[in-house]
């Protein structure tokens, strides 16, 4: 007897993205989730006088993108490429993050200049992380 399997629905273990649109697009999903979920724990911290909107930090949508990024390490198999690309990607996105955050902090509250770092932490996460996984397995055969 032989089982056909259906291409429709969610797969239980996705795997690796196959193009950088993939996963920006994935990320994108969870920063815009991450967000909404902030704006609503602002928006019930202003209404019960706990905070005034917009003081929390806007670094906690990077929630749901790191859990994207921490399943793509799991996908990617086992090997030091994989970690040096996921090293790499997560010291240049955190410097490029904090860079955007420190520029715009003066001039914006905590949740508008976080949410800034944090999309620009995913987004450049995101290319390190594909290309140079990419590089670092064609170099290393």
């Amino acid at each position: 007897m032989t089982q056909q399997r259906s291409s429709r629905g969610l797969r239980r273990d996705p795997g690796p993205v196959e193009t950088v649109g993939d996963l920006l697009g994935a990320a994108f999903a969870g920063l815009v989730v991450g967000i909404a979920v902030v704006l609503v724990l602002e928006g019930v911290l202003a209404l019960t006088r706990v905070a005034d909107f917009g003081r929390t930090n806007g670094w906690l949508i990077l929630i749901l993108p790191t859990w994207l990024f921490v399943e793509q390490f799991r996908a990617a198999g086992f090997g030091a490429d994989r970690v040096l690309a996921a090293a790499l990607g997560i010291g240049f996105g955190a410097a490029a993050g904090m860079t955007v955050a420190g520029v715009v902090a003066p001039y914006t509250p905590p949740l508008v200049s976080g949410g800034a770092g944090a999309v620009t932490a995913t987004v450049v996460y995101c290319f390190v992380w594909f290309y140079g996984l990419r590089w670092l397995r064609q170099r290393s055969g």
